[in-house]
């Protein structure tokens, strides 16, 4: 009887954790997919302090003012190093000249790259999984100072969008509930950034 019982109990632990690993297997393929429809923005500061931080944010005005023709929220992330590339000395010069009016000689360099980065909230609304997104990075100085950052695609941040466009225009439904429901996901975002952290 005991033998029995014991054989149950061991074969409902497996079941549970064979759930519970496919169950975060899922989740985590979903976290892929929804990265590799994100294009992202990223502006780092050369340093922590207040005059280095407001410029960035000057920085930022600038790049996005000066790429609007192609910072208009149609550039998919898949298109991004296509579509931005042929701008970027442009957008480089135009940063350049916005840091030198500002009364500093420090230097910029802009990217495209894949970037890791943690779980983040966007706007109190959109929280997307840690791990490596397509990104649009614009490297200040040193560029060791707090960053900004956004999504470009779909259009977040950008007021010179061509068009309106929903995340759940470019997400699953499913998707779509993973990345606007955080309460319900806190656990799992926990655990996949975990791994995707040891994996980089």
């Amino acid at each position: 009887m005991k033998k029995t019982v014991l054989k149950i109990e061991i074969s409902l632990l497996v079941a549970l954790i064979f759930c519970c690993v496919f169950n975060i297997n899922t989740f985590s393929k979903q976290c892929e997919n929804i990265r590799e429809k994100m294009l992202r923005m990223h502006v780092i500061a050369n340093s922590d302090t207040e005059e280095d931080q407001s410029l960035k944010l000057k920085v930022r005005d600038a790049v996005l003012t000066a790429g609007k023709e192609v910072f208009d929220g149609s550039v998919t992330s898949t298109e991004a190093k296509e579509k931005i590339e042929p701008y970027i000395e442009y957008l480089e010069s135009v940063a350049l000249e916005t840091i030198q009016n500002e009364g500093f000689d420090y230097g910029v360099n802009i990217e495209i790259d894949n970037e890791y980065f943690n779980t983040r909230t966007y706007d109190n609304k959109v929280t997307l999984p840690a791990g490596n997104y397509n990104a649009i990075k614009v490297i200040i100085g040193e560029g060791e100072g707090k960053n900004w950052w956004c999504v470009m695609f779909p259009p977040m941040c950008l007021p010179s969008a061509v068009e309106e466009c929903e995340i759940s225009d470019v997400l699953t439904d499913t998707e779509t509930e993973i990345v606007t429901e955080t309460e319900k996901y806190k656990f799992r975002f926990k655990i996949i950034e975990f791994f995707e952290e040891i994996f980089n």
